[in-house]
């Protein structure tokens, strides 16, 4: 799978989520809410973005994207300022469960981390959230039950699947150019 190429957009890029739910209104004035299809993939992610960037750039962002249209497949990208890096502790006790104690951690249940174990035994790797117990708790399941404990960084990465319909590209002055697209997320194997 291509990655988009590593240049920033603007600032000033607008993302929009609009999860898929269906609702039912009962007779009695309440109402069912219930999520379409698998839980990961309930709130796809659209970003306006625009790239104020110079010819050139102009030119390797507008054939990335023509040959996405050409491959019909979609691309790797991490919007700016999605996903983040922690430390802090964990601890095993004679089990598979891995409970992860980080301030104000922001994770939630189904959340697919990075984890480095920096000490004690544990095995590092990319884990599933498995429960949050407080806003500076959760668990993951490790692969084989044991007891270890020590530091431990998580990382959450920003970084999806998604295509670009259309964009647009203006050259206002000489050597400069400004690329308007919208990226939708795609959830694909």
């Amino acid at each position: 799978m291509a990655t988009f190429p590593s240049i920033t957009p603007t600032y000033g890029m607008r993302k929009t989520s609009s999860p898929k739910v269906r609702v039912t209104q009962l007779g009695d004035g309440y109402e069912f809410r219930a999520l379409y299809g698998l839980p990961l993939s309930q709130d796809p992610k659209v970003y306006d973005l625009t790239f104020n960037v110079s010819e050139t750039e102009s030119d390797v962002i507008e054939g990335f994207l023509r040959s996405r249209v050409a491959d019909q497949a979609s691309f790797t990208f991490t919007p700016p300022a999605e996903g983040f890096t922690k430390t802090g502790t964990y601890s095993q006790v004679s089990s598979t469960t891995v409970t992860i104690s980080i301030s104000s951690h922001g994770v939630a249940i189904g959340d697919v981390l990075t984890i480095d174990y920096t000490s004690g035994s544990a095995t590092d790797g990319d884990f599933v959230v498995a429960s949050v117990t407080s806003d500076d708790a959760f668990t993951v399941t490790a692969a084989s039950s044991g007891s270890n404990s020590g530091n431990v960084s998580i990382t959450l990465s920003g970084a999806g699947k998604y295509v670009c319909n259309s964009w647009t590209k203006t050259i206002p002055y000489n050597n400069r150019a400004i690329i308007n697209c919208t990226f939708r997320e795609v959830f694909e194997p």
